[in-house]
This record gives C-alpha cells, sequence and structure tokens, in this order.
C-alpha cells in the first residue's frame, strides 16, 4: 500500500510536470487582423528600427518580442522564396538551352541543301558540311559554358540575374529594338568583365521596357501621395531580385511619372550622355557626375556608359546618395528614345562616408518627340537605399514617400529647367521690354543669366557642406540642427581668409507658396533681411525665367546710404514641388560690366538665401489657404568671408558665432513676418 501510494504521488507529479511543460511551450496564434498588419507594415519596411517595433506592438496588443521573431521569421522565408525562384528561373533557361541543343544536333542529321534537297552535292561535300556545323556547335557549346562561369561567378555582385525575366512575362528585345552592343570595347576593364556588363544591360532594358508597357496590377497608385509606385508581390513573381543592400536601415523606393517637356529628345539625349551638360541642367538634383568608361559609342545602334553619380537633396540634414551604375541610350523607332539605367560595382569604389549607399534596379526615361518640338517624357525610379545616417525626422516623410528622389522630382525639375533656359537665353529684346534703361545689350542679357547660374550652382553646392566642422563650444549649432563648413577662398590673394558658411533646416506650418510669396514681395523684405537694417530697397530691372511671375532674375538696389556702390543679384524659382530664393552681393562696376555686354562671369561672389518645399504631409487640412500640405521645410543658407588670426583652417570664433547670430535673427524675424500661423 505505502509502494502503490508512493507509485501514485510520483505519477500525479510527473503529470503536473506535463502540464507545467506544456503550459511554458504554449505558442500565441497571431489573429488574421494582426497577420495582415503585420503583412502590410513588412511591405513597406521589412527592417523595422525598435521604436517602430515598440508602435506596431501597441497597435497590435503583442509583445515587442513577438513583433521582433515576427519579422525576422518573415524575412527568412521570403529570402528562401526568392532564392527558389533564382533557382527556377536558371532551371528554365536551362532547359532552353538544352532543347536548342538537342534541335541543333538533330538538325546535324539531316544536313541537305534547301533549294534542291541535296541532289547536286556528293557524299564528301556532305560530310564536309557535316564537319563545319560539327565545329560550329562545339564552338557554342564552349561559350555557353564560358557565359554560364561568368553568370555564376558575377551575378550576385554586379545584378547579371537580379534583373533576369521570368519567363512567363519576356518582351523580345531583338523585335524591339536592335541592341548592337560590340564587344570590341575600350581596354580599361577585362573583356570577361565586359560581358556581364553587357548581359546586365540587355536584362535591364528588357525588364525597363516591361515597366513602361504596364500598368495595373504591377503598378498601383500610392495611398499617401497618389502617385504610382509598384506592387511588390506583382514585381516580384516578374523579376525575381537578390537584395544587395541587406541592412536594417535600408528599404526600398519606386516610382513612376511622365510630363511634357519643353525640348527635343535629342537634346535630351546629348545632356544624358555628358556628365558636365547633366551637372549644368540638373543642380537641384545632381551633385557630382563623371563617365568612368565608355563602353560603346554608339556605332551599332546603341551607346553604353559605366557612370559615377550624387545625388542630393537641398538640406544638409539629408545625406546624399551615391551610386555606380551603367546608362544604356538606345533608338527605338524615329521618334522615341530610351535610356536605361542599372547599378553596377566592379571597381568597388570608396564612397563618401557621409553619403547615403544607393543601388538601382532598372530604372530611366522614355523620350517621345512631339511635332510641335516637346518630348513626352516618362520617368521609373526603382532603387535600394541604405541610410547609415538615418534621415531626419523633418524629411523622413518627402524620402520616404520617393518625393525627394522621385520620379516626379525628375520630370518637375526637367519641366521647370527647360523653361528657364527657353526664357533667359532668348537673344532678341523688343522695345519697352523689362530691362529697357538698364541692360541694353542681348549679350548683357545673356552674361547676366549665366553669372545668376553660376551662383546658384554655387549656392547648391554649398548645402552638401564636404568641409562640415563640429564645434563643441556650439552646443546649440549641434543639437538644434545647425552645419557649419568652413573653406579656404579660392578666390582672394590673402592666405588667411575663408569663407564660413551655416546652414539650417526647419519645419513652418505656412505653404511653400505663402513663404516664397513673402520672401520674393519688395515691400516685405525689410520684415526678414536683417542685412537691409530696416532700409527699403529697389529693383532696378530683372529677366523673366519662366511664365510664373515669381521666375526670375532681378537686378536689387539696397538704399542703405553705404550701400551704393553695391548691388544684389537675386533668382528666384517656383514649381509644383517647391521653390527658391539665392542671392548675393556684386560691386557695381562688375555688374556694369556684365550688362555692357564684356565677358565678365568670373566674378567671384558669396551666394546665400532659401530654399522652400512641401514637408509631405498628406490628408490633413493646410493651415494655408492655397495649398493642400500640412506646411513647409525651409532650409536657410548664410555665408560670410572672414579673416583668420592664424593660418590654419579653424577661423576664430567670434566669426562662426557672428553668422550664427546672424541666421537666427533672420529665423525669428521670418517667424514674426508669418505672425500667428507659426506654431
Amino acid at each position: 500500500m505505502d509502494f502503490a501510494a508512493r507509485g501514485n504521488g510520483s505519477a500525479d507529479e510527473h503529470e503536473d510536470f506535463t502540464n507545467s511543460a506544456k503550459a511554458k511551450k504554449q505558442y500565441h496564434r497571431h489573429s488574421v487582423e494582426q497577420i495582415q498588419q503585420l503583412e502590410a507594415f513588412f511591405k513597406q519596411c521589412p527592417h523595422p528600427d525598435e521604436n517602430q517595433r515598440t508602435q506596431i506592438s501597441r497597435d497590435l496588443g503583442l509583445e515587442p518580442r513577438q513583433i521582433k521573431f515576427w519579422f525576422q521569421n518573415k524575412r527568412t522565408q521570403t529570402k528562401a522564396q526568392n532564392e527558389r525562384a533564382d533557382n527556377n528561373t536558371l532551371r528554365t533557361e536551362n532547359e532552353i538551352f538544352h532543347c536548342e541543343n538537342l534541335a541543333m544536333r538533330e538538325a546535324l542529321t539531316n544536313v541537305v541543301c534547301q533549294k534542291c534537297e541535296g541532289s547536286s552535292f556528293g557524299e564528301e561535300a556532305r560530310q564536309r558540311n557535316l564537319l563545319i556545323l560539327r565545329a560550329e556547335n562545339a564552338w557554342l557549346k564552349k561559350e555557353h559554358e564560358r557565359l554560364s562561369n561568368i553568370l555564376s561567378t558575377f551575378s550576385r555582385r554586379s545584378g547579371t540575374l537580379e534583373s533576369f525575366q521570368s519567363p512567363t512575362f519576356r518582351p523580345n528585345l531583338a523585335e524591339n529594338m536592335p541592341l548592337g552592343i560590340s564587344f570590341h570595347m575600350f581596354p580599361g576593364i577585362q573583356e570577361m568583365e565586359k560581358s556581364v556588363m553587357v548581359e546586365t544591360t540587355i536584362n535591364a532594358m528588357n525588364e525597363l521596357l516591361g515597366l513602361f508597357r504596364v500598368n495595373e496590377p504591377l503598378w498601383i497608385r500610392s495611398s499617401t501621395n497618389g502617385r504610382y509606385v509598384l506592387d511588390r508581390d506583382s514585381y516580384n513573381k516578374l523579376y525575381p531580385k537578390i537584395s544587395h543592400l541587406n541592412s536594417s536601415s535600408s528599404w526600398i523606393e519606386s516610382s513612376k511619372d511622365s510630363g511634357i517637356v519643353p525640348i527635343t529628345a535629342m537634346h535630351l539625349i546629348d545632356i544624358f550622355q555628358d556628365p558636365k551638360k547633366s551637372l549644368d541642367f540638373f543642380p537641384t538634383i545632381v551633385s557630382k557626375a563623371r563617365t568612368i568608361e565608355v563602353l560603346d559609342t554608339g556605332k551599332r545602334g546603341g551607346s553604353l556608359y559605366l557612370m559615377h553619380e550624387k545625388l542630393h537633396v537641398l538640406s544638409p540634414l539629408i545625406a546624399p546618395r551615391e551610386s555606380m551604375f551603367l546608362r544604356y541610350i538606345q533608338q527605338l523607332d524615329s521618334t522615341t528614345w530610351v535610356i536605361a539605367n542599372i547599378s553596377y560595382d566592379c571597381f568597388k569604389e570608396q564612397e563618401d562616408a557621409s553619403s547615403s549607399r544607393s543601388w538601382k534596379f532598372p530604372s530611366g526615361c522614355i523620350i517621345q518627340d512631339m511635332p510641335n518640338g516637346k518630348a513626352n517624357v516618362t520617368w521609373v525610379e526603382h532603387v535600394q537605399v541604405d541610410d547609415k545616417s538615418l534621415t531626419h525626422h523633418l524629411y523622413k516623410d518627402i524620402v520616404c514617400n520617393s518625393q525627394a528622389y522621385g520620379a516626379n522630382r525628375w520630370i518637375v525639375t526637367l519641366q521647370r529647367m527647360c523653361e528657364r533656359f527657353a526664357f533667359s537665353m532668348g537673344s532678341r529684346i523688343a522695345p519697352g521690354h523689362e530691362l529697357e534703361g538698364v541692360i541694353d545689350a542681348p549679350e548683357g542679357k545673356r552674361n547676366l543669366t549665366k553669372l545668376s547660374h553660376k551662383m546658384i550652382k554655387n549656392f547648391y553646392e554649398i548645402l552638401s557642406m564636404p568641409e562640415k566642422v563640429d564645434f563643441p563650444q556650439l552646443s546649440e549649432l549641434n543639437t538644434n540642427g545647425f552645419r557649419v563648413s568652413i573653406r579656404k577662398s579660392v578666390a582672394s590673394s590673402q592666405s588667411n581668409e575663408m569663407i564660413v558658411c551655416v546652414t539650417t533646416s526647419l519645419r513652418l506650418p505656412n505653404s511653400f507658396e505663402d513663404l516664397f510669396n513673402l520672401f520674393k514681395d519688395e515691400k516685405s523684405r525689410v520684415q526678414w533681411d536683417v542685412l537691409s537694417n530696416g532700409n527699403p530697397i529697389h529693383e532696378l530691372a530683372h529677366i523673366s525665367t519662366g511664365t510664373h511671375p515669381g521666375n526670375s532674375i532681378s537686378l536689387v538696389q539696397p538704399l542703405a546710404p553705404k550701400e551704393n556702390d553695391m548691388l544684389i543679384l537675386q533668382e528666384s524659382s517656383i514649381d509644383s514641388l517647391g521653390a527658391f530664393l539665392i542671392y548675393a552681393s556684386v560691386e557695381l562696376p562688375a555688374i556694369t560690366s556684365i550688362i555692357s555686354g564684356q565677358d565678365n562671369t568670373n566674378t567671384h561672389i558669396l551666394p546665400s538665401g532659401f530654399i522652400i518645399s512641401s514637408d509631405g504631409g498628406i490628408g490633413e487640412s493646410s493651415s494655408s489657404s492655397t495649398s493642400g500640405s500640412n506646411g513647409s521645410l525651409l532650409t536657410l543658407a548664410f555665408q560670410l568671408m572672414v579673416r583668420s588670426n592664424t593660418f590654419s583652417d579653424q577661423p576664430n570664433m567670434d566669426s562662426v558665432t557672428t553668422i550664427h547670430a546672424l541666421i537666427n535673427s533672420t529665423i525669428q524675424k521670418i517667424r514674426m513676418a508669418i505672425g500667428p500661423k507659426f506654431e
């Protein structure tokens, strides 16, 4: 009885232990709604940070640890699916090659003259033809093996297989365009690497043509901004990809847009072939551009380049984007051209540590000439970005919604720059013109326009701030979004003269149109311009650069008694995405020389000014009566020439403090000028 009791007791203990273990091993099954919301967020951001995981856990009523493990499992599952898709694609291609080989072998056994069914050939001639065909077949086998080895070796770093298409959707490139890329290329890159480049370009062009032709279900309208974005599920089925930037801070952007531009296709092709012209035409987007090697000159129907490019948004709070890519330009028919870009990193060049690395999937534009001298341009941007420095919270919306680097920005900028050059570079000046009494020579108008364009480019260059310096003594500069850069003055003969630039960005509740009107109004300038000391200004003349009255180049005269020997050169511009107003003081003799027609565009100037854009807010009513946006983002940049007491690269703190106080005072005046709208 005692033994039985002990046995029963042991059984009870074992049962309790088993139930306890089962309780510990119970798994929480997510509800259908939770899974749907997790799937939707995964499409937008497969690598959420800790704050995002915390927010998701609160929204779904789950633990952050559950959210973390769910995303880890989902990424592992997605990677496995992509690898299976890659294997299926390669297996299908291998079967195609095998079938072609069998067909060629079958043909070799029945070689006859198609005209007379072989009656005029003897056995000796037949055997000779068989030997020739066998030799050609052996050569083709060897080439197939060589290219297969190249593809397997370089696919994961060159992007060759990443753009390979599913057999269910593969436009015939040979029917659409005679590609004609020559293998007799320049000697700077090894022939094996060039073969991979050509294969990469062919696949990219095929995919890009598919992206241009198909809308839904491949392209869907974004619920945030109403623009077209890729549906990831549909896209991955057609074009399976491997990830090149495996980082928790990486994400994928896609966008598609089109518009009519007042320029011919040949002019646009000329701009995209020449990095210097691209820098000159797109200074608000492209900060650096160069051609590493010309791989094909276009003699066989297309032009192929290996290029390096650095893109920026006009604020020091956003890191620029840097990438190396292949650019292929091909004429499809008498009126249509296509430009295909795809990332290719063969040299592993050291990128700027301050830049965000980006990998460009097949992107580009298709340009169609119109009878009126204009062109219809459709643009596709598709990139994966690794933002190591993390986007500043002020610009997170416009970056993540593909407004900062998306297709719409390229189209709008292209339209605006075409309009500017068409208006400002006209050679005729009619009687009663807007410059009458100030600028009478057409050469003077062109010179002033060139000087203004140089001023604009210089201003954009300083916003990237490659010479950024940290000042621990001024903690306010570091915590409130101020950036300071210092560079030596190349125009000065004094070795201790340097240029100090301070920039900052902030959000205002007004629309960018309202802010632009405030800055453009001649009578309102005394409200924000601290350099005017409360004195009014007078516009002497202006050159229109667009249909909007705010698009112009102006000569402004301060009415302060001590400023009679100085004029202000100013350019302002506005489009559907934002606006800018940039200005610089120029000595009166230099302006007089320029407007008289003399080529004096090497005049040294230090531009300052404002960049205004929408803050990216969608869906809420605006405090402005003229915009549907929540507000605007304002970037200010001021420059001053200072003389250092020493011959080091560090100016005295008084100079930095002075320009910091100047920009702070300007911000306060702007806040007072916009009144109660300021938050």
